[in-house]
């Protein structure tokens, strides 16, 4: 009898069937950094002309009138919305900012990161005005300058980059939930089936 001719004795692994799960997407850290700090730049740079340029200035009609650049200090929340609660949006600010880091290293979706990326540049640029520009420290005013078909926000409310961006970040988060795609790569649907 040769080795292996025994069934009691093959010492020949058996070839599972089994599938080995694939492995989850990659991290998506690096594509919010990055997305985040172009917005924020932008962001900034656009201020820091704006108030160098537009200050004491009528806005300057463009596009046929479709946008207009003027100079609008806003104490209020995105969009001019809520004004004297400067402080409150600082606090929940901060907060976004918080709970972005402490999403990003289970972050495995690109959609997500864009998204996340462009809310935390909106919150960080806010917050940055909110903090450092007068009339005091966390009581300051946000730098507001673009107006849409009509100047001084009679049509829609004068924004800036960063509310731009939470705009936008916001609506691609809400059409990656709306998709079935969470932040950490996996589909909802399989959750759900899963459980």
């Amino acid at each position: 009898m040769e080795h292996g001719d025994d069934p009691g004795t093959d010492t020949e692994p058996e070839v599972v069937a089994e599938q080995a799960a694939p492995a989850p997407p990659k991290r998506r850290g690096a594509i919010l950094l990055v997305t985040a700090l172009v917005w924020f730049a932008l962001d900034l740079v656009t201020k820091v002309i704006v108030t160098a340029t537009l200050e004491g200035h009528e806005p300057v009609r463009l596009l046929g009138g479709a946008v207009y650049l003027q100079l609008v200090r806003n104490p209020g929340a995105a969009f001019s919305m809520a004004t004297g609660m400067t402080w409150l949006f600082t606090l929940i600010a901060t907060g976004v900012v918080v709970a972005i880091v402490w999403i990003m290293p289970k972050l495995r979706s690109t959609g997500w990161a864009l998204g996340l990326g462009l809310v935390l540049a909106g919150a960080l640029g806010n917050l940055a005005d909110r903090v450092f520009r007068a009339p005091a420290v966390f009581q300051g005013h946000v730098v507001d300058f673009v107006s849409v078909f009509a100047p001084d926000g009679d049509f829609f409310p004068v924004f800036n980059v960063a509310d731009a961006g939470i705009s936008v970040g916001g609506v691609l988060i809400v059409l990656m939930a709306l998709l079935g795609r969470d932040y950490d790569g996996s589909l909802t649907t399989k959750k759900k089936v899963a459980e």
